[in-house]
């Protein structure tokens, strides 16, 4: 069980850093994710994580850069949007349908990873994780196929399946169930506003003052795993 410092990413105690892998994930799902790297390395498919464990203040410093427009926005089909035309409300819509607040973040719980087949990338590409890369015939069509195949039987899933209104298709952004399926029934939205409130983020004061459309709609609003987390647990 996460504790409250733990689910809003102001403590790291629940995190085993794996140099390894250049990432750090909860201890419980270390085993899991080797296993299904192992598994996908017997076909031809190296697994690499490029994002797991993000703590608040680095939550923030994205948050904060697409906030200023040092980091571009990018639409559902992922053309750029122009930051400076952009109200503020928009704006925070425009980011957080890709970044998540601080505090709400799902790579919090170390339990949520972002991945690419690193065997299949030219010498020469720029991975940017949009969903074209994940296509049949993307870059990573490959690597999303073993995954639609076998995920499950590691527990983990996409909580960014199907568009819902919410945050965007994310078909790289795998999570481990067991974990951040507990993880959401833990954080609220009073600990989400704790996190917030006491965070140097810019627009806090709209986000604040529309953190129950923004929880409901970005946090909660996930394609639930197609499988018993219990039998997992």
């Amino acid at each position: 069980m996460l504790n409250e410092k733990e689910l809003t990413g102001r403590a790291c105690t629940h995190v085993v850093q794996l140099d390894e892998l250049g990432a750090g994930l909860h201890r419980a799902v270390v085993g899991p994710f080797l296993a299904m790297k192992d598994a996908a390395a017997r076909e031809g498919i190296a697994i690499e994580i490029v994002s797991a464990f993000r703590d608040f203040e680095a939550q923030a410093g994205i948050w904060n850069r697409k906030f200023r427009g040092e980091r571009p926005l990018y639409d559902a089909h992922g053309n750029v949007r122009d930051h400076a035309a952009l109200p503020e409300d928009e704006l925070i819509d425009a980011i957080i349908c890709w970044s998540a607040v601080p505090g709400a973040s799902r790579h919090h719980w170390g339990a949520d990873i972002d991945v690419i087949d690193r065997a299949a990338v030219p010498g020469d590409y720029r991975v940017r994780l949009l969903p074209d890369e994940a296509q049949p015939d993307g870059v990573f069509g490959k690597l999303h196929r073993w995954l639609d195949d076998n995920m499950r039987r590691f527990g983990f899933f996409r909580p960014y399946r199907d568009y819902r209104g919410g945050v965007h298709p994310e078909p790289w952004h795998l999570s481990y169930a067991p974990v951040s399926a507990v993880a959401l029934e833990l954080l609220t939205e009073e600990l989400v506003a704790e996190a917030v409130g006491a965070g140097a983020i810019l627009g806090k004061e709209r986000v604040l003052a529309r953190l129950p459309e923004l929880y409901r709609r970005y946090v909660i609003n996930i394609d639930q795993p197609e499988f018993s987390t219990r039998a997992l647990a």
